[in-house]
C-alpha cells in the first residue's frame, strides 16, 4: 500500500505548539513553493495562534481532529519525546505523511509498532534530524563518500552547552517517563545520529559513561560519554552535556581514516591528508529548518527516499538505549537492529 502523492505544494499540519515549533513554522515559511502551512492542533489554543502568526492555518484542538477534517498532505510532530508513537500510528492511519522531531520513539516496542503501521501505510516519514543539513556536514558526508579519507577507522562527535533549566522551566524533560531518559536522549539525540551518519553503517554494540554533574533535579542525566561500534568496523564516540561549555578548541565532528583526516567547528570544514594535500572550506550559512522541510516535501512529493528515514531513527534509538544499559550494567551492550518494514528485533 502506498500514500497518494500531493501536488505541488503539499499541505501540512503541524502538530504541537512548543517552543521548537517554532523553527518548523519558519521552515514552512522559508518554503511557501513546496509547503502550505494548513492546519495545528495544540490543547492550548494561545500557543497554537501564536504559532500561526499571520497564516491561514486552522487551529484544532487535538491533532486526531485535524487529521479526520482538515485538509492536509502530511503531519510535522513537535510533541515531547513520550507522544511521539501514538501520533505517527495515527498519521499512518489516516494515509499522511510524517516529519516527526527526533527523538523518533521512546522503546523497542515503540519502534516495532512504527516499523509495521509505516510499512502497511506506505506513507513517508523522515526524522527530523536538523544538522545534516549543515553545509560542513553535509560537504564531509561527500568527501567521506568519495573515499578522499579512505577506510574509515574512527568519527567523534560533540554536542555540549551550558543549559540554564532550572526545575520550574525544565517542564516534561526533568521527568524519564516523559523524556525516555536525561540529556543523552534529547540534545544528545545530535551528536548520536550525526555520528552514524557519518559513520556511514549500522551501529552494533555501545558503551557509555553517564553522569549528573550539575542539574540535580533531573531524573536523568545531564552529560554522557557514548561508545559506538558499527558493522563496517568504524569506532564512534560523542560526548554531550546540559552542565558545561565545552574548551573552545572542541570540534563539533571529525573523521579519521587511512588517508587522513578532517573536523568542523560545524560552520568550517578542514581535512588534512597524508599525501600533503590540506583545506579550509567555508561555507554560506543555511537555516537548518528551512532546508530540513524542502527536503521532506521534495521527498514526499517526488516519492524518493529521505535522508533519514524510519530505518535511521531506530537505529539512533538503538544507540541511545544501548548506551543506558551499557550503562547501568556497567558492560557493552547490543545495538537494536532496524529490519524496515517488518520488525525490529533486539540483538
Amino acid at each position: 500500500m502506498s500514500a497518494p502523492t500531493p501536488t505541488r505544494p503539499i499541505r501540512i499540519g503541524l502538530i504541537g505548539a512548543g517552543n521548537i515549533a517554532g523553527a518548523h513554522v519558519a521552515g514552512y515559511l522559508r518554503n511557501k513553493d513546496r509547503v502550505t502551512f494548513a492546519a495545528i492542533a495544540d490543547p492550548v489554543r494561545e500557543a497554537a495562534e501564536r504559532r500561526r502568526g499571520d497564516s491561514d492555518a486552522v487551529i484544532y484542538a487535538d491533532y486526531r481532529e485535524m487529521l479526520r477534517d482538515a485538509d492536509i498532505d502530511a503531519v510535522d510532530i513537535c510533541l515531547p519525546h513520550h507522544l511521539h508513537r501514538d501520533a505517527i500510528l495515527a498519521a499512518a492511519e489516516a494515509g499522511k505523511h510524517v516529519l516527526c522531531e527526533k527523538p523518533l520513539c521512546l522503546t523497542p516496542e515503540e519502534a516495532t509498532d512504527i516499523s509495521r503501521a509505516i510499512a502497511a501505510s506506505g506513507i513517508t516519514l523522515m526524522c527530523g534530524h536538523n544538522q545534516l543539513f549543515l553545509p560542513a556536514v553535509a560537504r564531509a558526508k561527500q568527501l567521506l563518500d568519495e573515499g578522499v579519507l579512505g577506510k574509515v577507522y574512527e568519527v567523534r562527535t560533540t554536542d555540549s552547552f551550558f543549559n540554564d533549566f532550572t526545575p520550574e522551566n525544565m517542564g516534561w524533560r526533568a521527568n524519564a517517563k516523559t523524556s525516555g531518559g536525561g540529556e543523552l536522549i534529547d540534545t544528545g539525540y545530535h551528536p548520536a545520529y550525526l555520528l552514524l551518519h557519518l559513520a556511514g553503517a549500522s551501529p552494533v554494540e555501545a558503551t557509555a559513561m553517564l553522569s549528573r554533574h550539575r542539574l540535580e533535579f533531573m531524573e536523568g542525566e545531564d552529560s554522557a560519554q557514548v561508545l559506538v561500534r558499527f558493522d563496517n568496523g568504524v569506532v564512534g564516540s560523542l560526548v554531550t552535556s546540559w552542565a558545561y561549555t565545552p574548551t573552545a578548541n572542541t570540534e563539533r565532528f571529525s573523521v579519521v581514516g587511512e588517508l587522513g583526516s578532517l573536523w568542523s567547528d560545524g560552520t568550517t570544514l578542514n581535512y588534512r591528508l597524508r599525501s600533503g594535500e590540506t583545506a579550509t572550506l567555508e561555507f554560506e550559512p543555511v537555516h537548518e529548518f528551512a532546508a530540513e522541510v524542502a527536503h521532506f516535501a521534495d521527498s514526499v512529493l517526488g516519492g524518493t527516499r529521505p535522508i533519514h528515514n524510519e530505518r535511521e531513527g531506530i537505529e539512533v534509538l538503538g544507540i541511545i538505549l544501548a548506551a543506558y544499559e551499557s550503562a547501568r550494567t556497567k558492560a557493552t551492550a547490543q545495538v537494536l537492529r532496524a529490519d524496515l518494514g517488518s520488525e525490529v528485533v533486539a540483538a
